[in-house]
């Protein structure tokens, strides 16, 4: 039997099964809904059986379809790992890779990384879904991003988690705020003053709400948000003081924002990368997540001299 259809149609296939829909896969591979469903349809037509059951609500793979999933998928990796081991690798690599994270390791953590392996694979397009925790652990089990760099998901069974760092959380204010003159700041202290808090959508709001059960604030907060790099620029701004994550502090340098550790309790968050279990990285991915280890690791070990 010859084979009647072609790369791009193995591709829009694996894009459907990943992202569990057509108007989703479509957008991810950059065509048209009806030009994915051609290309599903020479799929079918081709193999002479159906892969999807299709219905007005969901798109779900047929038993063969599931068969021929895992086949699409190992044949599409064998070639990934093909074109990225010809003759001058570093220069010549094409692909893209998907990073879901955090906006406080999107803007503080990540950026000398990618540009280290844009440098090395130019021809390698980096997409960064920088969102809530929750959306980052969603994004990784629906196949929507390659990895995650969060702080949950370890407890997840579909989820492969490796820690990267653990660190506190501090008291963001500004140089001139009677705070800053501390050495440290309990959270009762804190809340004295006017503050800024993350909303409940806010995976850094669950774990705050879980770690400090006996201290309950007078007042509530003058403003909420859904990121903390929102609550960083209203506290420079001088609206009030804010409880962040330590890496989402800038450097010790900036001339008007500072820090003072939290205490009683001392609240931390491990961040990790967060893979699909059972699930190997392509080989454009493998390298980004790499680096990311190395980089963490080159940190850890600087500071330990």
């Amino acid at each position: 039997m010859g084979i009647n259809f072609d790369l791009t149609d193995l591709q829009a296939f694996r894009a459907v099964v990943d992202l569990g829909g057509f108007r989703k896969a479509a957008e991810a591979i950059s065509i048209s809904q009806s030009a994915l469903s051609r290309r599903i349809d020479k799929l079918e037509d081709a193999l002479g059986v159906p892969l999807f059951e299709r219905t007005t609500r969901r798109v779900t793979l047929t038993t063969i379809g599931r068969v021929f999933a895992r086949s699409a998928e190992q044949l599409l990796d064998d070639l990934d790992v093909a074109l990225l081991s010809i003759r001058d690798i570093s220069s010549s690599r094409l692909g893209h890779v998907t990073v879901a994270c955090v906006p406080s390791v999107a803007y503080y953590f990540l950026p000398n990384i990618i540009a280290s392996y844009h440098s090395r694979f130019p021809r390698i397009r980096v997409k960064l879904l920088d969102t809530s925790a929750n959306e980052v652990l969603g994004a990784v089990i629906n196949g929507e991003a390659d990895f995650g760099v969060s702080f949950m998901g370890s407890q997840e069974p579909e989820i492969e988690f490796k820690v990267l760092l653990q660190e506190r959380f501090v008291a963001a204010c500004r140089r001139d705020h009677p705070l800053a003159r501390s050495k440290q700041v309990t959270w009762n202290d804190l809340y004295e003053h006017d503050y800024v808090s993350v909303d409940k959508t806010s995976g850094n709001r669950l774990l705050l709400d879980q770690a400090l059960s006996a201290v309950a604030p007078r007042k509530p907060s003058v403003c909420e948000t859904r990121h903390v790099t929102t609550m960083l620029g209203l506290v420079e701004v001088g609206l009030g003081v804010a409880a962040v994550p330590s890496m989402a502090m800038p450097g010790i340098d900036h001339p008007i924002l500072t820090s003072v550790p939290l205490v009683e309790p001392v609240v931390k968050r491990r961040v990790g990368i967060l893979k699909r279990r059972g699930r190997p990285l392509t080989p454009a991915a493998e390298a980004l997540h790499r680096m990311i280890i190395e980089a963490k690791r080159g940190t850890a070990t600087s500071s330990n001299r």
